[in-house]
């Protein structure tokens, strides 16, 4: 599988063709998934007719970032027209109607979505061994966890399947499983990319991310797709820069503090001992590696868990049969709710898509307050009634 920069460059100049290359990826899923299970859909004619109309836009003379790469995308992120069930039997089936803002803006860069990749389930694991669908498996040891909730992104871009994926990362769900998958995983900062589109888990924490094979294909495929967005409020207005340059800057004379908090008791010892050969490789390149403190760090995980369980408590509640989900088929007290249940599933979509207006009346309220009362009018009202009352 060529890096991301090489098919962008072929498809450019027209030496390949993103049907070509869409193709030979589709063929390598074939072949080599199979015994890894990174992927849970693949949908052959939508990503060839997506990879015609790049063809289409290059021989138009359009200049396209990312000219025919092939991307693989997590399974909670939308792709119009192809399924998004986070991996649970609770969303088999659901097929959103619009795309994720990050997708949109990939695509709009000359990306080919190939296919949907495992995770688990709503994205809550660490090791991807929590899929309705089952496991993912390590390409480099099928006997080891790819780490997760973005394993099957993971394991997609270790084992060469595709040059970049999109995962989603809430307490590390890209970073872990890029470490254990020995690719990149880069969880931008929070709003530098939109959220739109993102079934949530917590939606305070949650960031979609790359995952790739170098730093620098990172950048590109994070520059390609961040930004402000209009559908998500949270996304920072301030210019994303040039991360694709930024990425190719030398570390000489950077300044790099090294937490002390992360040496703690439990870090196995080869992690440590990785660790520490890569701040020798920082100083070896010339950038200067100074310990720092910050000693609130030990209650990083615990507020995390309060944070992140109690957003998706509420997140993960409208998945309840009625709103979202499938509806449960034995008798009911109200069998009307069955029905209305199964085609809300099948038309709704989740983190903001529009009500299917030849099912739906959206549930707007007419006020926000009960009605004030008049100074003076409403309590000689109330006496009077009163007054009445008392003389029946």
């Amino acid at each position: 599988m060529r890096s991301v920069e090489e098919i962008a460059a072929a498809v450019s100049s027209r030496t390949s063709s993103a049907q070509e290359v869409a193709r030979d990826t589709l063929a390598g899923i074939a072949q080599l998934d199979g015994a890894l299970s990174c992927f849970l859909s693949i949908d052959e004619a939508r990503t060839l007719a997506c990879a015609r109309e790049v063809d289409a836009r290059v021989a138009a003379g359009e200049s396209l970032s990312l000219a025919g790469v092939p991307v693989a995308v997590k399974d909670n992120i939308a792709v119009a027209g192809r399924p998004a069930t986070c991996a649970s039997r609770i969303l088999e089936g659901f097929v959103p109607g619009y795309d994720a803002t990050a997708v949109a803006r990939l695509q709009a860069a000359g990306a080919v979505v190939v296919g949907k990749t495992n995770m688990d389930e709503f994205a809550m694991g660490s090791s991807n061994e929590n899929s309705a669908f089952g496991p993912v498996r390590n390409p480099w040891d099928h006997e080891r966890v790819p780490g997760g909730s973005s394993g099957g992104s993971a394991a997609a871009v270790a084992a060469r399947l595709v040059p970049a994926a999109l995962g989603s990362d809430t307490g590390g769900s890209v970073r872990q499983p890029g470490s254990l998958c020995g690719v990149v995983g880069f969880k931008p900062s929070y709003g530098r990319v939109s959220r739109y589109g993102l079934i949530a888990f917590a939606s305070s924490l949650d960031q979609i991310g790359p995952l790739t094979r170098t730093v620098g294909e990172a950048a590109r495929i994070y520059e390609a797709m961040a930004g402000s967005d209009t559908r998500d409020s949270t996304s920072c207005a301030e210019p994303v820069g040039d991360p694709v340059g930024a990425a190719s800057r030398s570390v000489f004379g950077m300044r790099i503090g090294l937490l002390a908090e992360a040496f703690t008791d439990g870090l196995d010892a080869d992690v440590e001992k990785n660790f520490r050969a890569a701040v020798g490789v920082l100083e070896g390149l010339g950038a200067t590696v100074s310990e720092v403190s910050v000693p609130r760090a030990p209650y990083a995980i615990p507020i995390y868990y309060v944070i992140a369980n109690a957003e998706a408590s509420a997140n993960l509640a409208r998945f309840d049969g009625l709103r979202y989900g499938p509806a449960a088929t034995r008798p009911s007290l109200l069998p009307s709710t069955a029905p209305t249940a199964r085609a809300g599933s099948a038309r709704r979509s989740s983190a903001g898509s529009s009500w299917a207006p030849s099912r739906f009346l959206p549930a707007t309220p007419t006020r926000t307050t009960v009605a004030p009362p008049a100074p003076g009018r409403c309590c000689r009202a109330i006496s009077t009634r009163r007054s009445a009352a008392s003389t029946r």
